[in-house]
Order: structure tokens, then C-alpha cells, then sequence
């Protein structure tokens, strides 16, 4: 077979949208051939492979429930297991600009390919072409089947691709929080506590009672969810306040933007939260074009802390988001349901950090 050719009884192709799903069969695991048996995963894994430290019996009984439950070798776990390479895919339904320009990213494929090279297996990246194909960044993964298991990011909430890429016969790990999807293996943060954290900490700590959160976009959960921490804050500060929302994409050009129509519309603003620090970082420029002092005049806040919220003047106050680590648990998790093993729990959240700097003003130390 060519490169980059494929016979069409090798195709998977995704369900039609709107196709009412099949019945998913449960996938027997090792864990479930341990459970029977009463030993450990790699007991099970080592009886399989007649690995001889497993005594004959123990072996006769690992085969016999195997056989009962119907648990079938992972040729891909297997691969893993015996130290030869395989392949995993990590998919953005974006465009590679988008993906390749933007660091929070950049700080998962690090995390990503760290876990990928350690367990010597390859990476391959699919991204869209455009921002009206992004079936193409799943489709290119499936008809391949170049990649024992798939990463999915930054998918949005009406995305149907993504029940179809978990539904579909390959493993599948998600970044992020798919409350529609409770059975998917994902790992992501606490998006909602984040963004409570630094507006309580805006309202609390400084007395600010005017202000305003750039969010991202709100059909992604990730906007979502810091949007509704934003406002959780708020309800729960017990304190009278008012605020305002404009909308950004995450760049610095829409933070600017969305920091202009803030101005236009509250023009005795006191602090602004920006969902991540690209925004807050065109917010702090449009500010100054206007002639607003930060903190003095209005107050900054951003989200992430990837780089650029230390190298501005003052240093942003942020929420740290361990993405790099994100990336590495979504492939040891993917590596674990390549390998035969469900990872618990299904949904794996990771710890954000306030990060106190001079952007939202003076506080104690």
C-alpha cells in the first residue's frame, strides 16, 4: 500500500450526524480479567504473554476467565507491552496557525510528547485545514488508522465529532470538561474555581465593586465554565456589585477589542478579568492608549500564566493552568486504554494556582 493511500474496506468512517448512536458494547479490560481471577493487571498481562515467574495454574485460570468474558488482546498494548513503538494522534479541530501560534498549545504538545517519548511510542499531530472543516482533523485520524488512540483538544461544546471520535473502535482520552459526554476518559481543571478564585480575589482583597470579565468564546466549555466562576464570585461575595461582558477568541486583538467596548460601556470600570492572559494583555494596551494607568485606573486580571503575563509592566496577576502536565496525564491515560486498562477516575481534574502580581494592585505579600 502507498503512502498516503488506503483500500476502501480499511476506511472507518465516522456515523452520520444525527444518526441515532449504536449501543456501545463494553470493552473487557485487564482489569476486569484481574478482577476474576483475584490478581494484579500485570499478573494477568504477564500470564497472557506466558511470561514463566506465572505458575501454570495461575495461567490456566487468567485464560479461562479471559476466554468467559471475552477479553481480546490490544495488538497496540501489546506492542507497548513488549517495548515496540506505536503511534498516538493528538487532534485540534483548529487550524494549525491557531495551534502551532497559540502557547497554551505549544505547553500540551510539550507535556504530550514527553509521556509519547517515554513510553517510545510516535506523535502525530491533525489539525483543519480551515475553520469550516473541522471534521477533517477526526476523519484524517480514523480513515488513517495510523494512530492506536487519540488525544482530543480544544473541541467545542457543540462539536458532534467528539461523541463520534469517543463511540468510535479506536481509544480515546479528551482535554477538558464533557459534561454531556460522562463516560469518556478526560482530564482537564477546575476552569469554574479558577476564574471564582481570582474574582473573589479582586472583590475581596481590593474592594472592587465595577467589573468586567472578557471571556472567551462561550461555545467552548472552557468559556463557560470562567464565565460562571466570574459570576459564581460575584453571587457569593455578598457584596453589591456591578459588571459588564464582552466577548473575545482568546487573541490579543480580540482582548483589545473587547477591552474598548468595556470602556465604552462602563466608563468608570474598576478591575477587568480576561479569560486568558492574551487578553488581558490587549486589554492592558488599549488602556494605555486611552491614557488609563494599570492598576491605578482599572485594575487587570488574566488566566493561564503561560509566559506573557510575567514579561509585561506591571506583571499580570493570573490563574495558573498546568497545561503542560494536562498534556502528559492525557497521554498516560491514553496509553493506559491503549494497553488494556481503564484509568481512574473517568475524569481527572488537576489543581489551578492564584498567582498574585502587580496588574490588579497593591496587596499583601
Amino acid at each position: 500500500m502507498t503512502r498516503g493511500a488506503w483500500k476502501d474496506e480499511a476506511v472507518v468512517s465516522l456515523p452520520e450526524p444525527g444518526a441515532k448512536p449504536k449501543p456501545r458494547r463494553r470493552v473487557v479490560t485487564l482489569r476486569d480479567v484481574a478482577a476474576a481471577v483475584g490478581i494484579s493487571q500485570s499478573a494477568v498481562s504477564m500470564a497472557l504473554s506466558g511470561n514463566p515467574r506465572i505458575s501454570a495454574a495461575t495461567r490456566k485460570a487468567v485464560l479461562a476467565a479471559a476466554s468467559e468474558l471475552g477479553y481480546v488482546p490490544n495488538s497496540a498494548g501489546r506492542a507497548l507491552r513488549a517495548g515496540r513503538s506505536t503511534s498516538i494522534a493528538l487532534v485540534v479541530p483548529q487550524t494549525g496557525n491557531h495551534v502551532f501560534g497559540h502557547p497554551y498549545f505549544m505547553h500540551l504538545l510539550v507535556g504530550v510528547t514527553a509521556t509519547a517519548n517515554q513510553q517510545d511510542a510516535a506523535l502525530m499531530v491533525s489539525t483543519s485545514p480551515d475553520e469550516t472543516h473541522g471534521v477533517t482533523a477526526y476523519e484524517r485520524v480514523l480513515r488513517s488508522q495510523a494512530a492506536a488512540g487519540a488525544i482530543v483538544a480544544s473541541a467545542a461544546v457543540g462539536d458532534l465529532n467528539v461523541a463520534r471520535m469517543v463511540d468510535a473502535s479506536i481509544p480515546v482520552v479528551l482535554i477538558g470538561r464533557f459534561p454531556h459526554l460522562p463516560t469518556a476518559i478526560s482530564v482537564g481543571v477546575d476552569d469554574v474555581h479558577g476564574a471564582a478564585l481570582i474574582t473573589g480575589h479582586l472583590i475581596q482583597a481590593h474592594g472592587y465593586r465595577r467589573l468586567a470579565h472578557i471571556s472567551g468564546p462561550l461555545d467552548h466549555q472552557t468559556g463557560i465554565d470562567r464565565y460562571q466562576g466570574f459570576r459564581q464570585a460575584l453571587g457569593e461575595s455578598g457584596i453589591p456589585a456591578t459588571h459588564t461582558l464582552a466577548t473575545g477568541d482568546y487573541s490579543e486583538e480580540s482582548g483589545r477589542a473587547a477591552m474598548a467596548q468595556i470602556l465604552d460601556s462602563m466608563a468608570d470600570v474598576q478591575a477587568v478579568f480576561a479569560a486568558n492572559d492574551e487578553m488581558a494583555y490587549g486589554a492592558l494596551l488599549e488602556a494605555r492608549a486611552r491614557g488609563l494607568r494599570v492598576p491605578e485606573d482599572v485594575a487587570l486580571a488574566g488566566y493561564d500564566d503561560f509566559g506573557v503575563s510575567r514579561l509585561t509592566t506591571p506583571g499580570l496577576t493570573t490563574v495558573r493552568v498546568p497545561a503542560e502536565r494536562l498534556g502528559q496525564q492525557a497521554a498516560e491515560r491514553l496509553l493506559q486504554l491503549i494497553d488494556g486498562s481503564r484509568p481512574e477516575p473517568g475524569h481527572a481534574v488537576l489543581p489551578v494556582e492564584l498567582v498574585l502580581r502587580d496588574s490588579c494592585g497593591p496587596h499583601q505579600s
